[in-house]
């Protein structure tokens, strides 16, 4: 009851923000808020479709590394960007592509890290004007870093202004 509650929050201030006239807006980080077609969708407790959302994550001891998702919901479909921005690491950045059942996105990341090309499945959940993701976990098996599926919705990002 409480996410459908946020939900609906969420959508509602996007909406009103969506009809205010102007092409941008700057919010006191400097970035600017993309104008985007938006549909609100028919199904109550659903994100608004045809909208572009981005969020922000920031972790370390001194809140120095940075992740940054930028995605578009249209319908079912999910389209977007994720940017990994450690402070002293290589960075991983790419798109991705997946779909929404609800609130839930199942989404592949297709991105470059030292300049090698890689894949990870990501899930999200999005939560009014949060986004939550399963944390990863180490595949020993792999080498690699994959969601850990078995998890809960632990990396909570917050909503930003959209470049």
């Amino acid at each position: 009851m409480k996410i459908n509650l946020y939900l609906m929050l969420a959508v509602g201030m996007m909406a009103s923000c969506a009809g205010n006239g102007n092409n941008s807006t700057d919010d006191t980080s400097g970035t600017k808020i993309a104008p985007a077609d938006t549909q609100l969708s028919s199904a109550p407790g659903t994100p608004a479709v045809n909208m572009q959302y981005c969020f922000f994550h920031t972790d370390g001891t001194q809140a120095q590394d940075t992740t940054k998702v930028s995605m578009l919901i249209n319908d079912d479909k999910v389209t977007g960007n994720m940017q990994w921005l450690p402070k002293e690491k290589d960075a991983r950045k790419g798109t991705l592509t997946g779909t929404l059942a609800g609130n839930a996105i199942k989404a592949l990341w297709t991105f470059n890290q030292e300049g090698k090309p890689d894949t990870m499945t990501v899930e999200f959940q999005l939560r009014g004007n949060a986004l939550a993701q399963k944390p990863y976990k180490y595949e020993t098996k792999t080498g690699k870093e994959q969601t850990d599926a078995a998890a809960d919705y632990k990396v909570i990002y917050n909503m930003t202004n959209c470049k």
